[in-house]
């Protein structure tokens, strides 16, 4: 059980890769953390309430956020690491593709964002952080990635525009754009490949992304910041 004092964090897509590794990095700053995901299964740690459900569903943003302040009695930081990545030519995606992405990667985000914000003003402020791609700024013929670009890259526009709708409120809106991670998503012989993608011609590591995470929750002059953690995707090819 969690005390007033205690802050808490909600982190979304949090079963396995970069939204478990997200869920131990802030164990490990002290917040309590409700993660959720579709499969996700309870925890064993008593400062972790796990949340069964799909984001895209505007009921799992409402039972997410009540079930932060009914267990932990505050909500401090959302981390909205939930998306997916169809990689299609533009005129191959279907309307389920585009129904899913969106879904998941726009209405996620929008239905948890704004359920959260309430409690975050409730605190005197907080902290609201999206995963997004590299790609949304450095697009690359070898990966079409349109419905990624389409839907990350309005969370980035999202993000800046949050931040400064509540620059004077206490909250804080920050992004990150990773590159390509190394993480379940990825079959191992994807790899050279993906490496490939990168200047520094490797994959990103789950905790790249966590420690770009949690240097954003530490930075408190930072806002409507997009940290891109991509192997040098973002300064060319």
């Amino acid at each position: 059980m969690s005390t007033q004092q205690q802050k808490v964090a909600i982190v979304t897509g949090a079963s396995q890769g970069i939204g478990a590794a997200l869920v131990e990095g802030y164990r490990k700053l002290g917040f309590a953390v409700v993660a959720t995901s579709r499969t996700i299964a309870p925890a064993d740690d008593a400062g972790v309430l796990t949340v069964q459900g799909d984001i895209a569903d505007p009921a799992t943003a409402e039972r997410v956020v009540a079930a932060a302040v009914e267990r932990f009695g505050r909500i401090d930081t959302v981390v909205n690491n939930a998306g997916i990545f169809v990689a299609k030519p533009f005129t191959e995606y279907t309307a389920a593709d585009y129904a899913a992405v969106t879904g998941i990667n726009v209405a996620g985000f929008f239905h948890l964002t704004q359920q959260a914000v309430p409690h975050l003003l409730t605190q005197g402020g907080g902290h609201i952080v999206s995963v997004t791609t590299s790609l949304v700024d450095n697009a690359d013929a070898r990966v079409p990635s349109v419905l990624a670009s389409l839907t990350k890259g309005g969370l980035q526009s999202a993000t800046k525009s949050l931040a400064i709708e509540y620059a004077t409120r206490g909250i804080r809106v920050n992004a990150v754009a990773p590159g390509t991670i190394k993480t379940p998503m990825h079959a191992a012989e994807t790899h050279e490949f993906l490496a490939a993608l990168h200047p520094i011609r490797r994959m990103g590591e789950v905790g790249d992304i966590v420690d770009a995470v949690l240097f954003l929750e530490a930075a408190p002059f930072v806002t409507g910041e997009i940290l891109h953690v991509d192997g040098g995707m973002s300064a060319g090819h």
